[in-house]
């Protein structure tokens, strides 16, 4: 039997990162890197989970969020 679902659709946001991880403790340039981001003026469009929500908030003044 097939069922008809509809394909949820899923939020995403918009991650920019507008400062540099020189200087800044490690784990928030991994942090960075775990986001798909590292290089300045790199964005990712990533899913919008609790857990991406928290890594962005670890490196809030390092990105700029688009929802």
């Amino acid at each position: 039997m097939a069922t008809n679902k509809k394909a949820a659709a899923k939020t995403t946001v918009k991650v920019t990162q507008i400062g540099s991880s020189i200087g800044r403790p490690a784990d928030q340039g991994a942090t960075l890197v775990g986001l798909g981001l590292g290089k300045l003026h790199r964005t990712r469009e990533l899913e919008d989970t609790p857990s991406v929500r928290g890594m962005i908030r670890k490196v809030q003044h390092l990105v700029r969020v688009e929802e």
